[in-house]
């Protein structure tokens, strides 16, 4: 692919000044973090429980900060979204998610704290059983795989230094394991903690500056096309609900699982997730808002990163290196988490050995994640959206429906017509994808392909009315 424009130019000592004390404040945090496991018991410090869910102590403000840090490390593919699409990337994402949140929040909580379990996978254990299991971690696997994420630090450290994306990948990766393996999911939390504050406060300055420097956003009617303004974005109604479904995958995915798991209490949670979606709210109005001040700014820059040249561009010394460090802030935040989560997946669901399971188990499961995700990122030429609606698109057409009717209607499917729906989705989704068959069927995207495969098992098994354990 093209390089990127580079404005290192831009970056004066002040902005250097900044960057790097963000960047110390939280290696900082993650060392406190991990010295406050000297306070516990001794037969705890170095348990799984402590390792994967840090003990069960996650507090509220602790919750509210690595949840909404780890769900926001795309900003690439949402400022590209934005570019290109307008408000389209607000429903898309943020209205679709805002509404699966209040639905685990209200609906889900309460089922997953009845339940001491480690992962999302273990959870699906319990319900059907061993082979179950090992299945859902497979496509959480798929899921978690930090693709995404390490193409946007990528770009991102690439558009700061110039040279190749998949260098720039490889130095950026290699800090996140680094940090990854030093603290478990402690170091994630407490690294989230700072990378919250920062990155809150960069996609503020961001519409600050750009009001200041172009005008209110009312410039948007008459300098934008009006497909930007348009919550359709000019797309089909098809395409658009495929977003929606992607949404609804939250409530399979193994991040929320784990905070919600890692939480001192059931109310926690529940608080931790509402408090969360208000976050989400501003969050997105800030990027999107953003991301069009870019579009009008520079209407002919290369979308993947116009949002922070833009941004670069509009703000003054100092700000830029607080909003270099929050954009870096939100890319880390989630990086790490799902590299955290994918040898969790590795390690401790599909290696089913958790009675002998020891941290190194984790260790060695995260260094190989972190090399095939690198070599993954190269198939999708810095593409952050293919990325998602690629890998997260088996999570959310063939485990999404059998797993929530199996909450819903409990006890109605078997763990065979489980594992029959999942996999009968996966084939349909696949054969559509390999032979391109939404060109021939009309237009049908694989993703209804998925849906339509996992419900020929799963309706009949919902309607056999015969209870199992």
């Amino acid at each position: 692919m093209d390089q990127p424009s580079g404005f290192a130019f831009l970056i004066g000592p002040l902005d250097w000044i900044v960057f790097s004390a963000v960047l110390l404040i939280t290696f900082l945090a993650i060392w406190y973090g991990n010295s406050l496991k000297s306070k516990l018991p001794q037969k705890d410090q170095h348990s799984v429980l402590e390792l994967l869910l840090m003990g069960r102590r996650l507090t509220l403000p602790l919750f509210v900060a690595t949840l909404v840090a780890t769900w926001y490390g795309g900003i690439f593919g949402v400022t590209q979204l934005t570019y290109e699409k307008g408000i389209y990337n607000f429903l898309t994402q943020g209205v679709f998610w805002y509404i699966t949140y209040l639905f685990f929040a209200f609906y889900l909580v309460k089922k997953i704290r009845k339940h001491q379990v480690f992962t999302l996978a273990e959870f699906a254990g319990e319900e059907f059983g061993p082979r179950a299991e090992r299945l859902t971690a497979i496509l959480n696997f798929l899921n978690l795989l930090p693709v995404a994420y390490v193409i946007s630090l990528g770009l991102f450290l690439q558009a700061l230094f110039g040279g190749d994306l998949f260098m720039n990948s490889l130095i950026g990766l290699s800090f996140v394991t680094a940090w990854s393996l030093w603290g478990g999911f402690r170091a994630v939390v407490f690294s989230d903690l700072v990378q919250f504050s920062v990155m809150i406060i960069a996609v503020v300055l961001i519409v600050v500056c750009s009001w200041i420097e172009l005008g209110s956003p009312l410039i948007f009617q008459t300098s934008l096309p009006a497909s930007h303004l348009s919550f359709s974005g000019g797309e089909s109604l098809g395409t658009i609900l495929i977003w929606g479904f992607i949404a609804l995958s939250t409530l399979v995915d193994p991040n929320f699982y784990q905070r919600c798991l890692a939480a001192d209490s059931e109310q926690t949670a529940r608080r931790g997730i509402l408090i969360s979606t208000g976050v989400w709210v501003l969050f997105d109005l800030c990027t999107t808002v953003g991301a069009l001040y870019a579009r009008v700014a520079m209407p002919n820059a290369n979308p993947q990163n116009a949002y922070l040249v833009h941004a670069m561009n509009i703000t003054p010394p100092g700000v830029r290196g607080l909003i270099l460090a929050g954009i870096l802030a939100i890319i880390l935040s989630t990086l790490d988490s799902y590299l955290f989560n994918a040898a969790t997946c590795v390690s401790y669901d599909l290696f089913n050995n958790k009675i002998n399971f020891r941290p190194w188990h984790h260790h060695l499961a995260l260094i190989g994640v972190a090399i095939l995700s690198l070599f993954i990122s190269l198939q999708f030429s810095g593409n952050v959206v293919e990325v998602w609606q690629t890998l997260g698109g088996f999570s959310a057409a063939c485990l999404l429906f059998p797993f929530m009717c199996s909450q819903v209607f409990p006890k109605r499917l078997s763990e065979n017509s489980f594992i029959g729906a999942v996999l009968t989705g996966v084939f349909f989704m696949t054969v559509w994808g390999v032979f391109s068959l939404s060109q021939y069927v009309y237009g049908i995207d694989k993703f209804y392909a998925g849906l339509f495969g996992s419900s020929l098992v799963m309706i009949p098994a919902l309607l056999f009315k015969k209870n199992h354990k």
